[in-house]
């Protein structure tokens, strides 16, 4: 059975591309501002879009409409559409169900999959597990074992907590960045990752609705 959509958006003003009746969609998941993808719609797709809840184009390749994950079961569940200032461009934003890009990534451009920080630091913390215990502290956590990185989130949990309750902002915002490390670092120790909690959190936002 079709999901119904509950997204409601004004066509009437769209200045449809007078050659192919087409307007570009850009893509962006409406959690991380990501920019995922470009497509194309045309009258057909958009009106398939808002009816089903499920972003679909007119792909010119296949000359019909295609519904993104209608083979990979990638989907991207529709949130919000917008129009810009020119009323012939789209700005669609979703919720993405596995990777966007057709190559296995989150988004099609480079930029647009760039790692944040905590991905960045993810990685230097990955990197550092096996070496030796006296090249880092990283190292050093993982070779002492997950009791000692557990304890440690619990201690830095504590910090953070105290922190807040006298109200000093400055060390609130260091200990919340040491309770932030140790959890990766615990996390990275369970072979788990903050991409996992990052989902779980996604799911848990779209269950609440």
């Amino acid at each position: 059975m079709t999901q119904s959509s509950t997204v409601k958006f004004d066509t009437s003003e769209l200045a449809w591309d007078k050659q192919d009746n087409m307007l570009p969609a850009v893509v962006q998941n409406h959690l991380t501002g990501k920019v995922l993808m470009l497509g194309y719609m045309d009258k057909a797709a958009l009106e398939h879009t808002l009816a089903t809840g499920k972003v679909t184009f007119y792909s010119r390749s296949k000359q019909r409409l295609w519904t993104k994950g209608e083979t990979s079961g990638n989907t991207l569940d529709l949130v919000a559409i917008d129009k810009d200032c020119d009323n012939d461009s789209l700005l669609v934003q979703v919720i993405p169900n596995g990777p966007t890009c057709h190559t296995g990534t989150e988004s099609c451009w480079p930029d647009g999959n760039a790692h944040s920080f905590i991905d960045n630091l993810t990685n230097v913390i990955i990197s550092r597990k096996g070496q030796s215990a006296d090249s880092s502290y990283t190292a050093s956590l993982f070779e002492r074992g997950t009791k000692r990185i557990a304890q440690k989130v619990g201690e830095e949990g504590l910090e953070t907590a105290l922190a807040a309750a006298t109200h000093d902002k400055e060390e609130l915002i260091n200990e919340a960045s040491d309770l932030m490390y140790h959890l990766i670092v615990l996390l990275e120790d369970q072979q788990l990752s903050m991409a996992e909690v990052n989902q779980n959190l996604m799911q848990r936002h779209l269950n609440s609705k």
